[in-house]
């Protein structure tokens, strides 16, 4: 097998793949996949069945798999945040200045 040749230049990556890979509305598809991950987590972590996880976030199966599969499009951030406070989870908002070198605002999501 031919060895691949390469540049060798590696771009850093900003933190934010949708980004990276200048797709619209980054940070809200980045937001999604982290809360979406955390859900996962959850669901998982209590051994739901996709089944019982629908009852419990009140939706129909197929949208447990399409989470399950990161299939985001339907969910918007507000009803992900919804169905973590389904499964026993407080979410945090924090709002504040942006550093001074950092001048555009961003949006983080982290799991606890």
């Amino acid at each position: 097998m031919a060895k691949a040749k390469t540049n060798g230049t590696v771009t850093p990556s900003s933190g934010n793949v949708f980004a990276d890979l200048g797709l619209p509305r980054a940070e809200e598809k980045q937001t999604q996949v982290r809360l979406a991950v955390a859900i996962n987590q959850i669901i998982k972590e209590r051994r739901l069945s996709q089944t019982d996880a629908a009852d419990l976030l009140e939706i129909h199966q197929p949208k447990i798999s399409a989470l399950a599969n990161y299939q985001l499009e339907g969910f918007s951030v507000e009803r992900l945040m919804r169905f973590l406070n389904a499964l026993g989870r407080d979410v945090e908002i924090v709002v504040r200045r942006t550093s001074r070198s950092r001048k555009p605002g961003r949006i983080l999501v982290t799991a606890a």
